[in-house]
């Protein structure tokens, strides 16, 4: 019991969630952080190389999609086992294997012959992703303050958006000064921060809140004096009630049910379009009349739009709460995707706009990925609900992506423009029914079913 590891006698008991921000929680964010960046980067580069790879490659568009959707699958088969895993044996251990599996499945792309290995290297990078949702993102909510909670793990969000635009930059640059296998390149510059990633998390701490639900008091009391200071034991961290075991089965049927239904809906619903986008981006504002040098710069200033839209949400978030926040996001990205749709055929400027609008609304879901799913469920199933939430949305996404190409030849890109909205206006739907309220709440507040 805590009891035996109690505070000194003059160590007021302010809970550390209580506590303002530190350098400490500076780096952690960075580190937690890097892995967004490097997650958007790797996620959104295939499109920059897509259409080289393809030719080089003689892909056809049912290997296109496949290759594209191969980092989605990736995050599916991770999700699961990565969020067990990191539940089971701590999140500082886990830590560290997503910037291994960056670093090499992207250097493997200098070799690649077929889009077989192709498929392959991206889906060991995709597994690498996978990780990052339960581990890090666990790792980071676990010791944030509650008041900074909701925009640092927004803020995620917004650095994901960073390191898509940089893939653009970057690839496009590459491309540029590069011959028929600069994609390759291309694929292989993710490797460089993923040896950055690495190197600036060694030092981080295990999880003191993952700690304690594994009976090691001590290492926990000693982790919280570094961090928080030498008056800090802990007897101020707050008492966490385990209400199951980590299992598929308990998550489901423990009263934790709904919670995974909408977090699964949810996130699923906001990434499904902008994960289709950003796989094929070229080929999706080609089909819609952006063409040359607006298809290329188009893409980054769109990237650059979704960025903005999370700015402005992270800045929402506490002020406007959670719920209202993802309702309205929904409505208003429907209404963009609807609006593309009805204007595939117009100018470079309409469709900019529609596409615009969609990134800036799709903001407030986007940022709420990674709050809802942290903040709706208790540390000992908190990075398995992630995982199997992460897992479950890449699915979707997969299929999504895989089906791009195909519905591109088959639908036209005004009706797959509005199968995107129906995926949005789905989102809308269960938001609606099922979006819970956390603003303002401790973790043990937010978690608890009795709330």
């Amino acid at each position: 019991m805590r009891k035996n590891n109690t505070a000194m006698e003059n160590t007021p008991l302010i809970s550390i969630e209580d506590v303002p921000l530190n350098n400490f929680h500076q780096l952690m964010t960075l580190r937690a952080g890097g892995g967004w960046i490097l997650d958007g980067y790797i996620l959104s580069i295939i499109g920059v190389a897509i259409v080289q790879f393809s030719d080089y490659l003689k892909l056809d568009s049912f290997w296109q999609g496949l290759v594209a959707a191969s980092a989605m699958l990736g995050t599916f088969c991770s999700g699961f086992l990565g969020g067990w895993l990191t539940d089971k044996f701590g999140r500082q251990r886990l830590f560290f294997v997503g910037p291994i599996l960056f670093i090499v499945g992207s250097l493997g792309s200098l070799w690649v012959e077929s889009g077989l290995q192709l498929f392959l290297l991206r889906f060991l990078v995709g597994m690498g992703v996978g990780l990052e949702y339960p581990v890090a993102g666990s790792l980071l909510t676990e010791f944030l303050p509650q008041k900074n909670r909701g925009p640092r793990l927004a803020g995620l969000t917004i650095l994901w958006f960073v390191g898509a635009a940089l893939s653009y930059m970057v690839g496009n640059a590459i491309l540029a000064q590069g011959g028929p296998d600069a994609w390759r390149h291309v694929l292989a510059s993710s490797a460089v921060l993923g040896v950055a990633l690495f190197l600036i998390r060694i030092g981080t701490p295990e999880s003191p809140r993952w700690l304690v639900g594994k009976g090691r008091f001590d290492e926990a009391g000693r982790i919280i004096k570094r961090v928080y200071g030498p008056s800090f034991s802990l007897a101020n961290m707050p008492a966490e009630t385990s209400e199951k075991k980590v299992s598929l089965g308990n998550l489901l049927t423990s009263g934790y049910g709904k919670r995974m239904l909408f977090v699964i809906v949810f996130w699923t619903a906001a990434v499904v379009p902008m994960f289709a986008v950003y796989s094929f981006a070229p080929v999706v504002l080609q089909a819609l009349n952006l063409k040359g040098a607006w298809a290329a710069y188009g893409s980054v200033l769109i990237t650059l739009l979704f960025v903005v839209g999370c700015i402005i949400a992270t800045r929402l978030i506490d002020t406007m709460g959670r719920r209202p926040l993802v309702i309205h996001s929904f409505l208003w990205s429907s209404l963009a995707l609807l609006g593309l749709g009805a204007f595939s055929s117009g100018s470079e400027i309409a469709v900019l706009l529609m596409f615009g609008a969609y990134a800036l609304f799709i903001g407030g879901a986007q940022v709420l990925e990674l709050v809802y799913p942290n903040e709706l469920f208790p540390t000992e199933i908190r990075a398995f609900a992630v995982g199997i939430g992460s897992s479950m949305t890449r699915v979707g996404s997969a299929i999504g992506t895989w089906l791009v190409p195909v519905a591109l030849i088959n639908l036209g890109i005004g009706n797959t423009m509005y199968v995107a909205a129906a995926v949005s206006v789905v989102g809308l739907i269960v938001s609606v029914w099922l979006a819970p309220e956390t603003r303002g709440m401790s973790l043990e507040q937010a978690s608890s079913l009795k709330r």
